[in-house]
């Protein structure tokens, strides 16, 4: 009898992102109309109801894609821990973003964390490309939504370094 249901896998690698997403949104919720609000924006800044959708999308593609590396190495073992190591170091400090930002309101240091993230993920992209280029390609929107992402935290920091 099989214990785990064959398409378990795929719908707990895909919704794994999403768990760090859903605890950053109260932080967001709470810090957009009190604070973020507040702050200068460069006039390409997308508006705020795009970055859901944005981020939706973007981490059912990286977890879907870190499924597909697992399956391609047989699951969790010594072929596995450097792709995914490197993905499940980059969904930490996707993660940690948002508390540092929002939370904290630290931006200067929310640059070197998205920095530090969009790192992850190219190590994270080259490491999969070899293993699976679905996987692989299945960053890349992600990893220009980071550039963009990391600009427009370069920008707001640069714009308001001197504010409270």
């Amino acid at each position: 009898m099989e214990v785990v249901p064959a398409w378990a896998p795929a719908i707990g690698f895909t919704l794994l992102p999403h768990a760090g997403g859903f605890l950053g949104s109260s932080i967001t919720k709470r810090e957009i109309p009190a604070w973020y609000k507040t702050l200068q924006k460069p006039s390409w800044c997308p508006p705020n109801w795009v970055f859901a959708p944005v981020w939706g999308t973007l981490y059912t593609s990286m977890g879907y894609g870190s499924y597909l590396v697992w399956k391609e190495l047989g699951g969790f073992n010594e072929k596995s821990v450097v792709p995914l190591g490197l993905y499940a170091g980059n969904l930490a400090l996707n993660w940690a973003w948002t508390p540092i930002f929002f939370g904290a309101h630290k931006m200067g240091w929310g640059l070197v964390t998205l920095l530090l993230t969009t790192g992850t993920a190219t190590a994270t992209t080259a490491s999969w490309y070899n293993i699976n280029k679905t996987a692989a390609y299945l960053m890349v929107p992600y990893l220009a939504w980071l550039s963009l992402a990391s600009a427009l935290n370069y920008r707001i920091w640069k714009d308001n370094r001197n504010e409270k």
